[in-house]
């Protein structure tokens, strides 16, 4: 199974999820904003595709943070305290493929998501 995590507002996360459906791929979708950032998860996400890339710097979010804030999140550990404590600063949408077994994309691709959907 397919998990997109994500917030529903987001543009992307819904383009995404769309596109999901559009292509015949069933899948959950996890909403930050509803049940958090799963906690057991982030290490293994931040490991897999590097937490400088799963937080969103460009976001709204993070130019709303406080300069100490923001200056917390200069290594894996701080990145990963204020991404459970901001989900919103997670770069979005963030997906599981094939549960926790199957790799981890950030952002919306959709012929790298090709690829994925094919295995």
């Amino acid at each position: 199974m397919i998990t997109v995590y994500g917030i529903p507002n987001c543009d992307t996360v819904k383009k995404a999820r769309v596109w999901l459906t559009s292509q015949g791929l069933e899948h959950t979708f996890h909403d930050f904003k509803k049940h958090g950032v799963p906690a057991e998860r982030l290490p293994d996400w931040c490991q897999e595709v590097g937490w400088e890339k799963l937080l969103n710097r460009q976001g709204t979010t993070w130019r709303k943070l406080s300069a100490e804030m923001q200056a917390g999140a200069l290594d894996a550990a701080g990145a990963q305290a204020l991404m459970l404590a901001n989900p919103s600063v997670i770069k979005r949408p963030m997906v599981e493929w094939r549960e926790s077994s199957g790799p981890i994309t950030v952002g919306f691709d959709a012929p790298r998501w090709l690829e994925y959907a094919k295995n």
